[in-house]
């Protein structure tokens, strides 16, 4: 069986970001417009910050 690749990294990035990352960027899916994340942007945002001043998180 072949190994998988395991996934470093999930970003949200705008077309210009796309952009400036050139052709190297392979893999890229496309959000609706009307997609909605808010409560993942803000998950992410509490985790930066606890990670940021080392609090302790319920999945620590």
């Amino acid at each position: 069986m072949p190994q998988q690749e395991r996934v470093v990294a999930v970003g949200l990035l705008t077309e210009r970001d796309l952009r400036a990352l050139g052709q190297s960027f392979k893999r890229a899916y496309p959000l609706e417009q009307n997609y909605e994340f808010q409560d993942l942007l803000t998950a992410i945002d509490h985790a930066d910050r606890d990670y940021r001043t080392g609090a302790k998180t319920a999945a620590s």
